[in-house]
């Protein structure tokens, strides 16, 4: 049956169990807009009163659990993943955005490369043939940040996010000019657990498109989801991104370079290699003591039953 025929019996996307047979690599399509030269993550950028409003949220849960210190740095627990892959088969040949089961393992892997304190274990991988990509730029394949089609994505896709952590790969780059991931932040699971979780553009994935092709785009945003800001949060401003061994930035590096800027008054050069700066992903090879102290933190707070 064609794509049009499936969608005059009104379906809408599919769920597969198995990954779809493709061509080696991801064509790249007429739908495909220029691939940004530069990272841009979607999580919204924070006012000084949105972080005092956070790190309040933070303090108090830390005194109604009893938590009075921070956990040490270390391995902390395993967090199993759910593997979500939208991608369009025109069910005669044409397929666009689909990653290979290899390609989801090796970003497993990429993951706990990086991660010193979490054991990421893939417990589902689930394949969506978003037929509707066809007619429209909308739908799970080409949805944009905090629209009807996530909300619908998600609620129709994703596991019990108190439990899993969801990953969506989508043609987001082509959806939103440039942006290659977002992701939601952990004391926002309990009021919003449908939203919860990480999606990614599916060319981020290792062996997608230079310069974000080593999977460094989901480590970013999964450190959002454990709790950690951009480095460059707040500027050269005395708050920064609440870790105490980040040096404060002035503003995103871009690009690859192995001469560390300093541009701010602060002691320390800038944090250039740190998964939660903007660099490509050649570039980002580290979190820091106090990054992984605050994602301990941040899951023993609001994620314990990550770990259970």
């Amino acid at each position: 049956m064609t794509a049009v025929a499936l969608l005059a019996a009104g379906l809408g996307p599919i769920l597969i169990s198995e990954a779809p047979t493709a061509p080696a690599g991801n064509p790249v399509s007429a739908f495909r807009s220029a691939k940004p030269l530069v990272r841009s993550c979607g999580v919204n950028d924070l006012t000084d009163r949105d972080v005092d409003r956070i790190e309040r949220q933070v303090r108090l849960e830390q005194r109604r659990q009893g938590v009075k210190v921070l956990p040490a740095a270390g391995e902390f627990g395993t967090i199993r993943v759910a593997f979500h892959v939208i991608y369009f088969d025109d069910l005669n040949g044409f397929t666009f955005a689909a990653v290979t089961q290899a390609q989801v393992d090796q970003q497993i892997q990429v993951l706990n490369d990086a991660f010193p304190n979490f054991n990421f274990v893939l417990d589902s991988t689930s394949y969506t043939n978003d037929v509707s990509a066809l007619f429209t730029t909308g739908g799970y394949l080409f949805h944009t940040p905090g629209s009807t089609e996530e909300r619908q994505m998600k609620l129709a896709l994703g596991r019990d996010s108190s439990r899993y952590l969801n990953i969506y790969s989508t043609a987001l780059t082509d959806a939103t000019g440039g942006i290659l991931g977002y992701a939601t932040f952990p004391w926002e699971q309990k009021s919003n657990p449908t939203l919860d979780g990480v999606v990614v553009s599916y060319d981020t994935l290792p062996g997608g498109l230079f310069p974000f092709d080593e999977g460094d785009t989901a480590v970013h945003e999964v450190g959002h989801w454990l709790g950690l800001f951009h480095t460059f949060q707040g500027g050269c401003g005395f708050r920064n991104d609440g870790v105490f061994d980040t040096p404060a930035e002035a503003a995103p590096f871009y690009g690859c370079s192995m001469v560390q800027p300093d541009t701010c008054p602060s002691k320390g050069l800038d944090p250039i290699f740190n998964f939660m700066d903007y660099s490509d992903d050649a570039c980002l090879d580290n979190f820091t003591t106090g990054q992984v102290s605050r994602m301990n933190l941040m899951t023993l707070l609001f994620r314990s039953k990550l770990l259970q």
